[in-house]
C-alpha cells in the first residue's frame, strides 16, 4: 500500500494571456471625451483689436494727476478746458517732459468706440506718460 495522491483530473495550466477588454474600454471613454471637448477648446472669438504704436514704459509713483474727458460728441477736455487732439498732444508732451510720473485719468463716455479710447492712451504714452487710470461711475446697488 502506498500513500500518495489518487490519480485525478489535472489542474488547468495558468492563464498566460493579457485581457485587453478593460484597456479598450478605457481608451474608448477617453476618445469620446476628447471628441466632445476638442471643439470647445478650439472655439475662439475673433476680435480685431485696435493697435497703439507706443514704447513700453516702466511704471512709477504718481506725482500729479490730469483728467482727460471725452464725451459722446467727440469733445476732448483736459482739466475742464475744451481742446483739439493736436492741442491735447502738445499739452501732454509738456506734462510728460515736466513730470514723467504724472498720472492721467481718463473719463470717457460709454458710447465712445474702444478704438478712440486706445488712441487717447497711445497719445498719452507717446508723451511719456505711463500711469493711466480709468474713471467710472459706481454701479447701482443690487436689490
Amino acid at each position: 500500500m502506498s500513500f500518495g495522491r489518487l490519480p485525478g483530473p489535472r489542474a488547468a495550466p495558468p492563464f498566460a494571456e493579457i485581457n485587453i477588454t478593460p484597456l479598450v474600454d478605457v481608451f474608448l471613454v477617453l476618445l469620446v471625451i476628447f471628441i466632445v471637448s476638442a471643439p470647445l477648446m478650439a472655439q475662439r472669438l475673433a476680435l480685431a483689436l485696435p493697435r497703439a504704436d507706443t514704447p513700453a514704459l516702466a511704471p512709477a509713483a504718481p506725482l500729479a494727476a490730469a483728467t482727460i474727458e471725452l464725451d459722446a460728441q467727440d469733445q476732448l477736455r483736459l482739466g475742464g478746458e475744451t481742446l483739439t487732439e493736436a492741442t491735447l498732444r502738445e499739452r501732454l508732451q509738456a506734462l510728460g517732459a515736466a513730470q514723467p510720473d504724472a498720472e492721467i485719468l481718463l473719463r470717457v463716455d460709454e458710447r465712445v468706440p474702444y478704438g478712440r479710447v486706445v488712441a487717447l492712451i497711445g497719445i498719452a504714452q507717446a508723451a511719456g506718460l505711463s500711469r493711466i487710470g480709468f474713471v467710472a461711475d459706481p454701479a447701482a446697488p443690487a436689490r
